[in-house]
């Protein structure tokens, strides 16, 4: 596995398994399976409700708790719960997480952003992360934060690729951890001759070629999946490598065209909105 060095000496994998949007019963047998086949990269969040299941699935692995790096994420109902941390670890049976972000510039955000620190001071988050936190939002935290965080989990593809954003990670060594990574399924997309072209040279899909490109722009890549056939496929990138040349080719893709637009209204809501979490 290829890793990414973070801001604070640790590593993480560049390639991990996401399970936004799957049951409970859909991730804990996905991020079983993932674990069994070379991911060590697992990420949920509070607002997944898929907590336990995916701790079911890494006890279920058989592999060691220091060797899955965990992400998840607080929510904003979360934020002033003190007890917020220790929940979220009880969800998932350990004892720290890798990794623990905000995950949306919602409610009180800075006192959500203050347990992180905590929790990385107590040992509880050997990292901490921003969500969805670009633009006025990373520019209001960097000027509050006592412990720069170590990721920003955002919206990233090759038609948009967070230019104006990286000048800002750059300068703190933040890395930059992908969502939609494909484009949401966009045909558009996956169908442009360029990763086509690649695929063909490579022996690999369009898709693998995107999450490539990823892995060599620094990026941290979750692609989510319930088909076991697909996830050991997203896995199946680290055997080849794009030349200068075609990065750059890829490069003139970008519109600077994100396919998520939230609102401040969708702020106001996820501020009130509370998970439904899984119970015992």
């Amino acid at each position: 596995m290829e890793m990414v060095e973070l801001n604070n000496n640790m590593e993480c994998p560049v390639i991990g398994i996401g399970t936004f949007m799957l049951s409970p019963a859909e991730a804990e047998n996905s991020v079983r399976e993932a674990l069994k086949m070379g991911y060590s990269l697992v990420d949920t969040a509070n607002a997944y409700v898929n907590e336990r299941a995916c701790g079911r699935g890494i006890k279920d692995s058989g592999l060691k708790r220091e060797d899955v790096f965990i992400s998840t994420k607080l929510w904003p109902s979360e934020y002033e719960n003190a007890n917020a941390v220790a929940e979220t670890l009880g969800r998932l049976g350990v004892d720290y997480v890798d990794l623990l972000y905000i995950h949306q510039p919602a409610g009180n955000w800075l006192a959500g952003y203050r347990q992180l620190e905590k929790a990385y001071k107590d040992g509880k988050a050997r990292s901490i992360g921003i969500s969805n936190f670009e633009g006025k939002y990373i520019q209001e935290l960097e000027t509050k934060w006592e412990i720069a965080p170590q990721f920003i989990q955002v919206e990233a593809h090759p038609y948009f690729t967070q230019q104006e954003l990286r000048k800002t990670l750059d300068q703190y060594g933040i890395k930059l951890m992908a969502w939609y990574p494909l484009g949401h399924g966009d045909k558009s997309l996956i169908h442009e001759p360029v990763f086509t072209e690649l695929g063909k040279k490579y022996g690999k899909t369009a898709a693998q070629v995107i999450l490539r490109w990823h892995t060599q722009m620094g990026f941290v890549v979750i692609p989510g999946s319930k088909n076991v056939d697909h996830i050991k496929e997203n896995l199946d990138i680290l055997d080849f490598e794009l030349t200068d040349a075609e990065m750059a080719e890829i490069a003139g893709l970008d519109k600077n065209v994100r396919y998520y637009h939230r609102t401040d209204e969708q702020l106001v809501q996820f501020a009130g909105w509370r998970p439904d979490f899984e119970k015992n």
